[in-house]
């Protein structure tokens, strides 16, 4: 007899298996509403016709109420075009499964949601009451809200893309107003030019919003001067322009020196509750007859003692000589540059979801997803709306089954 041959494999392993295949996860076909912005001179839309077309491409469905593209220059035709429904009825766009909107949904728009629908849209949590947060309760409502959501590196991506068109638009806007001199402005270039003093410009605040005013007023050759209470904001600020620039500490003395010299003051500090104010009225009053103040904090109450709430269609007035501009909303001013930022955010979103077999899935494994909902199935799931209203909470991660 021969000797017996050993063998490393068992004889268990050594008999045919059967091959296991990769099983694809399904996609998910999603029907999207988007109705048309009712909030007073909100211009902006969620989703551009490219967008659309792209996501209508992988076989998710759209409605979109007649008229909600006129804002931001897109037509009904350019929609339908891009392979969604065009609705003259504002609750089929409410009846969808998922619903896209830029301003929070009034009471009256809640009314018009589906029970267990999705909502996607801005909070603005110091704007809203507990009957809001009460509605979407009843209706078990999965709300997520885009000024919540932070991107891989943390940064409140559709906020800060935002913050991005407000800082620019400030500058471009106080140019308008100071050559402006049919209406109240002396007629002055905010530039530099040779031969004559640049114009100085201050700016309150070193995050996002005054990066982008820096960078714009430096563009046209202005003189500028920062001042923000954290040293490391502004040695951050400073890092990203690649060059140095006046920058301070706020201290009365100093900021009141700048501000009885520069022709454009920009107030872009944000506070917990509300934004601190740093300028009094009586430093106001020692500003120069014709300077211009331009609030972009006016949303959380101003940082100027002198700031008054403004509309798009009436900007602005005078107060001890220095013209004021506080229009809470800038970016809807450029409305169709910044429905291009809400929809190149948005979408990368909705394809995954789709990608992932449904919201459901993509929210168990995107923290991004999660860390900006407030509301799932009817459940509050933010510490924060909580603690504001006094509300009960759960934390998001325990209702994941």
């Amino acid at each position: 007899m021969g000797k017996k041959i050993s063998s490393p494999f068992s004889q268990q392993e050594l008999i045919p298996q059967a091959e296991t295949l990769e099983i694809t996860r399904r996609k998910s076909e999603l029907i999207i509403g988007i109705p048309k912005e009712t909030y007073y001179q909100e211009k902006r839309v969620c989703l551009t016709p490219d967008a659309v077309a792209a996501l209508t491409a992988h076989g998710h469905k759209f409605v979109i109420e007649t008229g909600a593209g006129d804002g931001s220059n897109y037509s009904d035709k350019e929609y339908s075009e891009a392979g969604a429904k065009i609705s003259y009825d504002v609750k089929e766009a409410f009846g969808c499964q998922m619903i896209l909107k830029v301003e929070p949904p009034s009471l009256d728009e809640i009314k018009l949601i589906n029970p267990q629908s999705i909502l996607f849209s801005a909070l603005q949590l110091k704007t809203q009451s507990k009957k809001y947060f009460e509605a979407l309760a009843s209706k078990r409502i999965t709300a997520i809200a885009f000024d919540f959501i932070r991107n891989e590196q943390g940064e409140f991506s559709i906020v800060k893309s935002l913050s991005e068109i407000a800082g620019t638009a400030s500058i471009l806007i106080a140019s308008e107003i100071m050559s402006n001199n049919d209406h109240t402005g002396h007629g002055l270039l905010l530039g530099n030019i040779g031969g004559v003093p640049p114009t100085e410009v201050v700016i309150l605040g070193a995050g996002t919003v005054s990066e982008f005013a820096v960078r714009s007023a430096i563009g046209l050759g202005a003189s500028v001067k920062v001042f923000d209470n954290s040293i490391t904001k502004l040695r951050n600020l400073q890092h990203r322009l690649g060059k140095p620039i006046y920058t301070s500490t706020i201290q009365p003395k100093a900021l009141l020196k700048a501000l009885m010299r520069c022709d454009v003051a920009i107030g872009a500090v944000k506070g917990k509750l509300r934004s601190p104010i740093l300028v009094t009225e009586d430093m106001v009053l020692k500003m120069k007859n014709g300077a211009v103040i331009i609030d972009v904090s006016i949303d959380c109450g101003g940082c100027f003692e002198t700031s008054e709430l403004t509309t798009h269609k009436k900007p602005t007035y005078q107060k001890h000589g220095v013209i004021h501009y506080c229009v809470p909303n800038i970016p809807s001013r450029y409305s169709r540059t910044a429905s291009v930022s809400i929809s190149n955010n948005f979408a990368p979103y909705l394809m995954n979801i789709a990608e992932e077999g449904g919201f459901e899935n993509a929210a168990r494994f995107d923290k991004s997803l999660q860390k900006g909902m407030y509301f799932y199935h009817g459940i509050l799931t933010n510490k924060t709306v909580a603690d504001w209203f006094g509300l009960p909470f759960r934390d998001i991660n325990l209702l994941f089954l």
